[in-house]
């Protein structure tokens, strides 16, 4: 008969797998250790590839380890051309789970041209000339709840707002709140997720993440901090936790090259994911999507899966 070291020694090797992760109960889970965590992506990481065949591409990313996926804006309309609720079964078809959602905060506004010294990093803008209409928070926060619920998710997240002037972040916090208070009734969370412009100062010296964070019901308006932004602007994370315990359930694992420019593979980069996993607790986590801003291929993400793998072992 095994004893207690043999079990907990082959539990071990599973643990990566989700095979004694659905045991936990919803408190283990929060306070467990990081190498229980499921590893999750964003999917705009292959936002091409999502786009020309998302059944195709899903069976890509399970087979290279991901266990839950977090979806976000697509040219084929709705969730990469399905409802809610098919999309939902696509994903947990092929063994994994639809955790979160990026929506945007305003209408979309068209992406400036890179500036020639920065576009040599930056990848091909994919848009195509006539996107789909997109839903966003400000217009259409309750139909977005709505199928966020009726996708089984966990969260629905605001990927990006306008927070050049204390008068657009005045009007996304109002729109936050709004959506937040709309996801709590229908028994999910709300989150912002972080660029580095959001460690700008803006008129007054301070800053959108204070404003939004400080006028913001932590109850209702939590975070989704991109772990290489908030290193591109300076900040180290774990600070941000100790400013904020509590309030950073989810996480984008994220690695930027030592240019400060150059998104790039975990692990790849200068970001310390070792450090910054000690404070999970701290932060409250409970979900991690590793993201690489539309990602060269699959070998890049399965890259990525590896390394973060090692770091979390």
């Amino acid at each position: 008969m095994k004893n207690r070291r043999d079990f907990l020694k082959n539990a071990g090797a599973l643990t990566l797998g989700g095979i004694i992760l659905p045991r936990l109960t919803q408190a283990e889970y929060l306070f467990s250790p990081a190498a229980l965590r499921p590893v999750g992506i964003q999917l705009y990481t292959l936002f091409r590839s999502m786009n020309e065949d998302p059944q195709g591409t899903l069976k890509q990313i399970a087979a290279a380890g991901y266990k839950e996926v977090e979806s976000a804006f697509n040219t084929r309309g709705g969730y990469y051309g399905y409802s809610a609720k098919e999309f939902k079964k696509v994903v947990e078809d092929l063994g994994m789970k639809w955790r979160a959602h990026h929506a945007g905060g305003a209408p979309r506004r068209p992406r400036p041209a890179p500036a020639a010294s920065t576009a040599a990093t930056q990848p091909a803008n994919p848009m195509p000339a006539n996107m789909p209409p997109m839903l966003n928070l400000r217009d259409n926060y309750q139909q977005l709840v709505d199928e966020a619920t009726e996708g089984g998710l966990s969260y629905l997240v605001c990927s990006s707002t306008p927070v050049s002037t204390v008068d657009e972040i005045n009007k996304s916090i109002e729109v936050f709140q709004k959506t937040g208070e709309a996801a709590k009734k229908a028994g999910i969370g709300f989150a912002y997720h972080n660029h580095a412009t959001e460690f700008d100062p803006v008129e007054g010296g301070k800053t959108p993440y204070e404003l939004i964070l400080s006028q913001t019901d932590k109850d209702l308006v939590k975070m989704e901090l991109d772990l290489a932004w908030a290193t591109k602007a300076g900040k180290d994370p774990v600070e941000l936790f100790k400013g904020q315990p509590g309030r950073f359930p989810l996480w984008h694992i994220k690695d930027i090259k030592s240019d400060l420019k150059t998104i790039t593979e975990v692990g790849n980069g200068v970001v310390d994911f070792k450090r910054i996993f000690t404070a999970a607790k701290l932060a409250g986590l409970k979900y991690i999507f590793v993201e690489q801003d539309m990602a060269p291929g699959v070998d890049s993400i399965q890259t990525s899966y590896q390394n973060l793998t090692k770091v979390l072992a």
